[in-house]
């Protein structure tokens, strides 16, 4: 066969159209919230899906058909034009990530009305939504949703994808209402057994920082503690978790310390105690830098919010 022949005979191979299931080209708002621990809010409907994803406390929440009980690591999916309100869980300060998006596909029928506890995967997913999100867009968010000037290219398309991939991934376990049937939406997407094992490893090392608050560790004791070589344990939890490790456990304390704030049961040298700061100025000045305010100053601004609704 001729050169010219074979160029030609190839450009007319037939192409496949990849399907798709779900496609998000639309997003109106994003947010993160921390919550005091009296926090009420009134509720709301709208013409747009709208997920809420408990990341710390727990949440109480009512809709036209039902209520729920929301506890740390689980999403509530509200269709359009479904009422919805919910109140932080007696006694709890709760972080809620709230998004709001167009998708007219008729899959999202699937997730209408779920309250699904995330699995290790999904939530790495939704953190890099949410990073993604940062990266896209000034933050803290507010509406309308401010492009950032400078934001590394293809943020957005990112941001998108990683949505996309977040309700896709739900979708293949969630419950089906009556009339779906695809095979699609309830087979689960095979993992390899090394990338499981780095994610198990990641969450005990995560669990141990949870754990030891209050302690001096540093990445040496760490090493010994996993068995593994300091490059490799920066390594790894760099890439599981996109944040240096360090900086991951300073992040844990001052969640840590917004939660007793707001849960108002311990004053400022008390929680710098319990979260191993020498001196309560040092934890000011960590909490400051880490922040952006002092926690006096965090505190009065969640007095400033309550009965604010969104």
């Amino acid at each position: 066969m001729k050169v010219d022949e074979r160029e030609a005979k190839l450009n007319r191979m037939q192409r496949t159209c990849l399907k798709q299931i779900v496609t998000i080209s639309r997003i109106i708002t994003m947010y993160y919230f921390e919550h005091g621990k009296d926090y009420v809010f009134q509720g709301e409907r709208h013409n747009f899906w709208e997920f809420l994803y408990v990341d710390k406390g727990e949440i109480e929440v009512w809709t036209d058909h039902a209520s729920h009980l929301l506890k740390q690591g689980t999403v509530i999916f509200h269709r359009p034009n479904e009422f919805h309100r919910f109140r932080a869980a007696p006694g709890t300060a709760p972080n809620v990530i709230v998004l709001t998006f167009d998708c007219d596909s008729a899959a999202m029928d699937i997730l209408s009305g779920q309250v699904i506890r995330l699995e290790d995967e999904e939530r790495n997913v939704l953190a890099q939504l949410v990073q993604e999100g940062e990266n896209a867009f000034e933050f803290p968010f507010e509406y309308p949703l401010k492009r950032k000037q400078e934001a590394p290219e293809g943020a957005e398309q990112l941001f998108r994808c990683y949505l996309e991939i977040f309700l896709l991934r739900l979708m293949r376990r969630a419950p089906l209402e009556s009339g779906h049937s695809t095979a699609a939406a309830v087979k689960q997407l095979s993992t390899p057994a090394q990338e499981r094992s780095q994610a198990e490893l990641t969450e005990r090392i995560i669990r141990c920082l949870e754990g030891n608050l209050e302690a001096p560790l540093t990445v040496e004791t760490l090493s010994r503690q996993f068995h593994l070589s300091q490059t490799r344990l920066k390594e790894l939890f760099k890439s599981q978790t996109g944040m240096t490790l360090m900086k991951y456990w300073t992040r844990l304390k001052i969640d840590r310390a917004k939660l007793l704030i707001r849960e108002e049961t311990c004053n400022y040298t008390e929680i710098a105690q319990q979260l191993g700061y020498g001196s309560v100025h040092s934890f000011s000045r960590m909490f400051k830098q880490a922040s952006g305010m002092s926690p006096t100053e965090y505190a009065r601004s969640i007095k400033a919010r309550m009965g604010h609704t969104e």
